[in-house]
């Protein structure tokens, strides 16, 4: 990829890729660029992810008050239906624009930070053992096409007026069905994280209280099944809140809890010197695409990125906040996988509190911090895929709109604790995210729109470098998600197989 192909001479670009489509184009662009008044699914997307991605107090005008506002009908006005948002511009007018570009080049640093590191982290030391040393290069290898990628996000969104999400983009690129392919593919990753939280949860709790149990009649939950639903009944009604600001200051704590459970690691294995004696591995083909597609989950911030563009003071320092957010992050998530393997070895597991000693205070502070932080982020995962599904319903009065609403976020958290039950591997579930969806939202989709919108108006080496990036992300989805898939269906059968040989054992114990 050449300098021209990743051009960071911002204020150049920004007049370049601004005008692009408004020339020979303008009939396209006017086809193309999403209505503001269109009702477009989904209209809520914006909100929802400006509340998950602020480390401030969102200031969002067309939402009611600086915050999602309101999930469910405000009580002042019968005529308003179960959201809001669809009976107001989709976009802001460009005054109200101008006050949501408040965001100085350092709060939008740690915003992505943020958003890019989260509970991947925990995993890296794991991936380390699945491909072994040579391995770890992957993260490096897609932590460069990431950033290359966020560059096109960019691109895209100055190629016309009125682009702010990444629906936007795909609308943009391939009119409403490439909207709705975008849109449920990000929806489907959270929908599917919230179950990894849940999963989280509960394997780390049940570490902390392995004797737990509950019987109930003739039902017997272990430590790991109780634990998993007392965290689903501790999330539910944080879904049912119609504000989720709140929520929003403590999930930005999200930097603080990385950086400590990070730091709690190398003191274990710095002071406390455990480990550093086990077994490792050089390279380790047969597992190396569970590792892909573990290294592709941490970088799964790019359905953030065209919300963290747009709410910045200055757009043209974007390239460098990407820069150094994605250099922080690098630095922690290969810094814990080297840390976490030379110490655990390929003893390591999916998430390396689980291998750290109980009775050690870094390991207990490592431990509750990795156990509240997903509890304060799980409501705003499920907020876009909740009010995407409440958008599909049909008009109603303000009373059933709001049992609609409680009804379906309560069933999109009890599946989701079905889920983790039904399929209770953190790493390989984190493996199948990372290959088959964080590879499109990463990898493909970007490239995609950005050749779409922006053809005839490329270089060949722009193209090319689009190309290849594709197929790189084709070639890691495919070889990694049959890798993830295989090995869940593998331990699916031998749990099947150790229940038949235990007398008494139900699936809930």
């Amino acid at each position: 990829m050449s300098e021209q192909s990743l051009c960071i001479d911002c204020e150049e670009e920004e007049d370049e890729y601004g005008c692009y489509l408004s020339d020979e184009n303008g009939e396209k662009e006017s086809k193309m660029q999403p209505n503001s008044t269109s009702n477009a699914w989904p209209q809520t997307y914006r909100e929802c992810i400006d509340v998950y991605s602020s480390l401030h107090s969102p200031s969002v005008d067309f939402v009611q008050k600086p915050s999602l506002g309101s999930f469910l009908p405000p009580q002042d006005d019968e005529e308003k239906q179960i959201l809001p948002a669809l009976h107001k511009p989709l976009l802001p007018p460009q005054e109200d624009e101008e006050k949501q570009r408040q965001s100085s080049f350092a709060q939008t640093v740690l915003n992505g930070i943020n958003v890019l590191c989260g509970v991947g982290i925990l995993s890296t030391p794991y991936a380390v053992r699945q491909g072994g040393w040579v391995g770890l290069s992957v993260l490096f290898f897609y932590a460069v096409l990431s950033f290359y990628t966020g560059i096109l996000l960019r691109r895209c969104l100055d190629s016309q007026p009125g682009l702010q999400t990444y629906p936007d983009i795909g609308h943009a690129a391939f009119g409403s069905v490439g909207r709705a392919v975008i849109s449920v593919t990000l929806c489907v990753e959270l929908y599917v994280s919230c179950i990894e939280y849940i999963i989280l949860e509960a394997d780390n709790l049940s570490s902390l209280f392995p004797n737990a149990h509950l019987s109930l009649g003739g039902l017997h939950l272990d430590a790991h099944h109780l634990f998993a639903l007392i965290a689903t009944l501790a999330v539910l009604p944080t879904t049912w809140l119609r504000d989720l600001s709140v929520l929003s200051y403590l999930s930005a704590g999200g930097v603080i809890a990385s950086l400590t459970v990070v730091a709690s690691l190398y003191w274990v294995g710095l002071v406390n010197h455990v480990g550093f004696e086990s077994k490792e591995t050089t390279l380790n083909l047969s597992t190396l695409p569970v590792a892909v597609g573990l290294y592709g989950y941490c970088y799964s911030g790019h359905a953030v990125f065209p919300s963290i563009y747009t709410s910045m003071q200055k757009r043209n320092q974007f390239p460098a906040v990407l820069l150094t957010s994605f250099g922080i992050v690098t630095l922690m998530y290969g810094g814990v996988a080297v840390m976490g393997y030379k110490m655990f070895g390929d003893c390591a597991e999916s998430q390396f509190t689980l291998n750290m000693p109980k009775e050690l205070v870094a390991s207990k502070i490592a431990v509750w911090t990795t156990v509240v932080n997903p509890l304060t982020k799980y409501a705003l995962v499920m907020a876009p895929v909740a009010l995407s599904l409440e958008e599909m319903l049909p008009s109603s009065g303000k009373v059933k709109s709001r049992v609609y609403s409680i009804l379906i976020r309560t069933a999109l958290v009890i599946s989701s604790l079905v889920f983790g039950l039904l399929i209770p591997f953190f790493g390989l579930v984190m493996a199948f995210i990372g290959s088959f969806l964080t590879m499109l939202v990463m990898l493909i989709f970007p490239c995609a729109c950005y050749l779409s919108i922006l053809r005839g108006k490329l270089s060949y080496i722009q193209g090319g470098a689009c190309v290849l990036v594709m197929v790189a992300g084709v070639v890691s989805s495919a070889f990694g998600t049959y890798s993830a898939i295989s090995q869940i269906a593998q331990n699916l059968s031998g749990k099947r197989v150790l229940l038949l040989l235990v007398p008494g054992e139900t699936l809930l114990s």
